[in-house]
């Protein structure tokens, strides 16, 4: 069978979009960072359940645990910027909506992390 690929072109293993597989390689990584992230969360919650919010707002502002908490943000909202990315380019198939909509996703990832950092970074400096 004959192929149309370039020798290059078959080493990158780039596609169309000459992106390759960075997509997916970010969305797993993410998830992975999110796995580990989210326990921490967990425990966080349990350890924090019947307590005051004098207790809650000093553990909070506890730089190992506001440490984590800032890495679980960022790494939440680039995992769910992907995913959403990936919805809209194979769900959408008007050019100008779909480009509409990922720059709207990128607005709103931006924003759910300052919000978030901004909360955590609030709490971890005593305010």
């Amino acid at each position: 069978m004959t192929t149309m690929r370039t020798p290059l072109k078959k080493v990158r293993y780039l596609g169309s979009a000459k992106e390759g597989a960075d997509h997916f390689w970010r969305q797993r990584l993410t998830a992975i960072a999110n796995a580990f992230l989210v326990i921490f969360l967990v425990w966080l919650i349990a350890s924090l359940v019947g307590a005051d919010y004098t207790a809650v707002k000093q553990k909070l502002a506890h730089p190992l645990i506001a440490l984590p908490l800032l890495a679980l943000m960022v790494s939440a909202t680039i995992h769910m910027r992907i995913g959403m990315q990936v919805i809209i380019e194979d769900y959408v198939h008007g050019e100008g909506l779909k480009f509409g909509l990922l720059i709207l996703n990128t607005f709103f990832a931006i924003a759910v992390a300052l919000a978030s950092v901004f909360s955590i970074l609030k709490l971890g400096f005593g305010a």
